[in-house]
């Protein structure tokens, strides 16, 4: 993106939209009469069908927006986000919108047409990250802050609180916009261990600023296979434009490194699994090509080729050397998705009818932040996104493979049942 900086490790979407009259709870008018909408019934879609409908959305919107934000940066830039963090903030923003907005926007993150597919899928994959383990941390969390004086639908209200776990707190955004924008940092703060400060910026809540939605992701791991620091040694890493940089190294290249692992006449690829006890399993997914051209598997690579990969994996002895890495990224997503395909959502013509039963709001900026560290114990990982809305006014032995990633690779945080991507980026430089 035009803008990178360093950020927290965590993750955190947020929504900002900005009206004209008062209120959230007050008596101001509310337009419209609005029906709560009834709880899924019999017709419902499955919960399995809906989860998978909600992973394979965000997938195709992981590599879509990858690809875009690669295509925007040069190619020695390395690249961190969390898509699943950006598709749960734009999914409550979602279900404010209406007509040709709620078709971009549903367009551009592959969002099923069922609404109650959509929303049986957010709550059941909320539902599965949040359920625990004893071996690592994961937990993501959506909230709504909003302008105490102004009135909301009490239906786009209540769906965010039943199926996206979205508590309505209410803030002074008129009279103490920097209050409350210091209050929702803390918030962020809070759920992404320290690792997100500052999310939104001093200046982006203001007076006309009616909801703020946020949404945090933080994951902290541990490798099953854990790296013996004795054995990190200084290495040589060959950047994107043929440059030579030291990186410190990690190795197992013992007989009891096992790890998922497949490849083609193009790349390799390695699935470095967390510990785990009674959660999920976790793994980090790692993309290497076998010669140094990261740009063409970036072009080519899709969800479901990735899909194809991992049904080709096997566990085998691997001969690994790893690189030690820390990033933090920070990215301005308004003109990206305006590119991807929703541009309505951003001008004058937007409806978000369905949060307030006006046509007054827009989509002003979006911004996402995230951060990471990979070690020789695991792995940290967070990010955040800001929506800020406006008023418009047997066989013969095989050879141990050897990875060796010494140049630029692209790597993902995978739900291994599902198959979710929670994070995705690409190392072009690990000391940059």
């Amino acid at each position: 993106m035009k803008h990178q900086k360093i950020t927290a490790w965590a993750s955190v979407i947020l929504v900002v939209f900005c009206a004209f009259l008062a209120g959230c709870t007050g008596t101001t008018d509310t337009g419209p009469e609005h029906t709560i909408t009834p709880a899924p019934t019999a017709g419902t879609p499955e919960t399995g069908d809906a989860t998978e409908s909600v992973v394979a959305a965000n997938n195709m919107f992981a590599f879509d927006v990858y690809k875009k934000i690669a295509s925007e940066n040069s190619g020695d830039d390395n690249l961190f986000l969390s898509p699943f963090s950006i598709s749960s903030a734009l999914a409550l923003t979602y279900e404010g919108a209406k007509g040709e907005t709620a078709d971009q926007i549903k367009s551009v993150f592959h969002f099923p047409e069922n609404i109650d597919t959509l929303r049986n899928g957010y709550l059941a994959v909320n539902t599965g990250i949040n359920a625990g383990d004893p071996e690592y941390e994961l937990e993501v969390a959506n909230a709504l802050w909003a302008e105490q004086t102004y009135r909301f639908l009490e239906d786009y209200i209540n769906i965010a609180d039943e199926y996206y776990s979205a508590e309505t707190t209410n803030l002074d955004f008129v009279n103490q916009p920097e209050q409350s924008r210091l209050t929702i940092n803390g918030w962020v703060e809070e759920k992404t261990n320290d690792r997100i400060k500052n999310l939104i910026p001093q200046g982006m809540i203001d007076p006309l600023t009616r909801l703020v939605i946020t949404n945090a992701i933080y994951f902290k791991g541990t490798w099953v296979l854990q790296f013996d620091e004795n054995k990190t040694s200084e290495a040589d890493f060959i950047t994107p434009s043929g440059d030579i940089v030291k990186v410190d190294m990690m190795q197992r290249t013992d007989e009891d490194a096992i790890y998922g692992y497949t490849e083609t006449d193009e790349l390799q690829m390695l699935k470095m699994p967390y510990d785990h006890e009674s959660g999920k399993e976790l793994s980090m997914v790692v993309i290497l090509p076998k010669a140094n051209e990261l740009q063409t598997v970036e072009n080519t690579l899709t969800a479901d080729q990735l899909e194809e990969l991992q049904k080709s994996i096997e566990s085998k002895q691997v001969k690994v050397f790893f690189p030690k890495f820390k990033l933090e990224t920070e990215y301005q997503l308004g003109d990206t998705l305006q590119e991807m395909g929703m541009p309505v959502a951003f001008t004058g013509g937007a409806d978000f009818s369905g949060m307030d039963g006006k046509t007054d709001l827009f989509i002003s900026d979006v911004v996402h932040k995230a951060f990471v560290e990979v070690n020789e114990e695991g792995t940290e990982a967070a990010a955040a996104t800001a929506v800020v809305i406006k008023l418009t006014a047997v066989v013969e032995e095989e050879p141990i493979p050897v990875f060796i990633a010494d140049h630029p690779f692209i790597f993902m945080i995978q739900d291994n049942e599902t198959g979710n991507i929670l994070f995705i980026g690409r190392i072009s430089n690990p000391i940059e």
